[in-house]
Parts: C-alpha cells; sequence; structure tokens
C-alpha cells in the first residue's frame, strides 16, 4: 500500500505540470484552435448557408469564389461549394474519429495483455502486430473496401483494422515498462488479479502514450479516408467527403482549380492540427525531464 500510495502523489503533480507544459507549446494550442475552428463550422456552418450541398442551379455552374451568395463558389452541377465543403467536413471528421477510437481499443488491448504476459503469449501477438505491418497498409485498406459495400461505417471499420498496429506497439513498450514499477509489485503483494492490475493499476498509467497515439491516428485516418474516397473506394455521392470532393475535381483543375484547392486545404487545416495537437502532448507527456 505504500508504494501504491507513493506513486499517486507524484503523478498528479506530473498530471498537472503536463497542462502547463501543453498549454506553453505555441503550435499545439494553433493546432487545437484550428481544429476547434474547422470542427464547429463544420456542425454549425451548414445550418447559416444560404444553399442546401444537394440544390442544383444549372445557371451558377462553375461560379468561382465569392460570386454572389456561393462564398466558396459552385461545383459543375451548380450545388454550393461551401455547403458541400461543411457536410463533407462532418463526414470525414467523424470518419478519422471513430476510427481512432476502434483502432486505440483495439491496440491497447493487445498492447496490456502482449506487454503484462509476455512469454509466448506476448510473442504470438506482437508477432501478429508485425505481420499486420509487414503488408502494405494502403493495398489492404483498397481490397478490403473493394471488396465491401462503401458506406461511413464500413469505411471506418476498414481505416481502423489497418490503423491498430502503431498503438499496440506503443502501448507494449509502455506497458513492460511499467511492469516492474513499485506500484505493480505492491499490487501483487496485496494478491490483485492479473486483469486487475493490467487494466485497472497499469493502464491508467500508459494513457500519456496511448493519448498521443490516438491523437496522431484521427490525422492518419483523415488522409486515408480523403485517399481511397478520392481513388472511389470511399465515401459515395451525393454524401460528400473531402475526398471524393477531390475525385471529382480532378478533371477540372485547368478551368475550376478552386474546387481541389478548398477541399485540399480542409484536409491539410485537419491533418496539421491533429499533427500539432500531437506534439505538443508528446512533449507535455514526457516525464524524462522531470526525474533529470
Amino acid at each position: 500500500m505504500t508504494a501504491l500510495a507513493d506513486y499517486v502523489g507524484p503523478s498528479r503533480w506530473w498530471h498537472n505540470r503536463s497542462v502547463r507544459r501543453f498549454m506553453s507549446h505555441r503550435l499545439a494550442l494553433l493546432g487545437l484552435a484550428m481544429i476547434t475552428a474547422l470542427t464547429l463550422a463544420c456542425v454549425i456552418g451548414p445550418w447559416l448557408l444560404p444553399y442546401d450541398m444537394l440544390q442544383i442551379d444549372i445557371r451558377a455552374r462553375f461560379a468561382p469564389p465569392l460570386t454572389g451568395d456561393h462564398y466558396l463558389g459552385t461545383d459543375p452541377l451548380g450545388r454550393d461549394q461551401a455547403a458541400r465543403l461543411l457536410m463533407a467536413g462532418r463526414v470525414s471528421l467523424l470518419v478519422g474519429f471513430f476510427a481512432m477510437v476502434l483502432s486505440t481499443i483495439v491496440g491497447t488491448i493487445v498492447g496490456v495483455i502482449a506487454g503484462y504476459r509476455g512469454g509466448w503469449v506476448g510473442a504470438a501477438l506482437m508477432r501478429t502486430v508485425d505481420g499486420f505491418l509487414a503488408f502494405p497498409s494502403i493495398f489492404l485498406v483498397l481490397a478490403i473496401a473493394a471488396a465491401l459495400k462503401p458506406s461511413p461505417a464500413m469505411i471506418t471499420v476498414v481505416i481502423a483494422i489497418t490503423s491498430w498496429m502503431q498503438v499496440a506497439r506503443i502501448v507494449e513498450a509502455e506497458v513492460r515498462s511499467l511492469k516492474e514499477r513499485e506500484f505493480v509489485q505492491a499490487g501483487r503483494m496485496l494478491g490483485l488479479s492479473g486483469t486487475h492490475i493490467m487494466f485497472r493499476e497499469i493502464l491508467p498509467n500508459a494513457t500519456g502514450p496511448i493519448i498521443v497515439a490516438a491523437t496522431l491516428t484521427v490525422a492518419h485516418a483523415i488522409l486515408l479516408e480523403a485517399y481511397i474516397s478520392f481513388l472511389g473506394y470511399g465515401i459515395q455521392p451525393p454524401l460528400p467527403s473531402w475526398g471524393n470532393m477531390l475525385n471529382g475535381a480532378q478533371q477540372y483543375l485547368a478551368t475550376a482549380p478552386w474546387l481541389a484547392i478548398i477541399p485540399g486545404a480542409a484536409i491539410t487545416i485537419a491533418v496539421t492540427s491533429f499533427n500539432f495537437i500531437g506534439d505538443g502532448l508528446r512533449d507535455a507527456l514526457d516525464v524524462r525531464d522531470d526525474h533529470i
């Protein structure tokens, strides 16, 4: 009990210091501000625009940005580009978020069991992870997406299937380090079960690397969704996503470049923001400097 009590106090202090470190990371705060603004725009924006994403106006085909009420112009069918962009953002961000949740859950469970159990169990689990990593993920994504009926839920699951391995490796390494700490030894002496120690004692103290990996996984998932939708195997029209908006714009690059630039800029902002946040969290949750 003494070892466990001695561990809890410093962890609270470390948590408060991590928050201060994150708040002093300028790029992380910029990323947080950008992704918050983008998310709010995608959630609220479509209700504030004068046009629906499916409303067709043939007379306004290929209208450039800032033409009348079409703030971002129109597409080849005369549909408002701003309405489509914000609705596409809802789809792309939701796919990225839920793919992150699924992949983080699977990767965390595999990593915790492999790191704590070790032996043949850990070896078998990590060789499975290595096998998935050895296969090019983009080919696996395209093969699964081509074989199944495209839908947001299916694309989310496909991306999660190809993204959990990195989380598992990070968690496994962290758990192997933590399982020899004093609070784990104290739990064993108290007769706590292996499951309790893994998920009630070790896992809460491994949340730092998991949070960082989850944040970066969102960026990876958004890019993957855009990639497979751009190739025509992802989200299908008329439901928009940033990827299929790029797919529809590729033949008009010379005559209407804004059709590609605008969704491309949205993808760049989203991915860059999550990467900035991930870098900030990595620096904030790195406790090595606290022990120097």
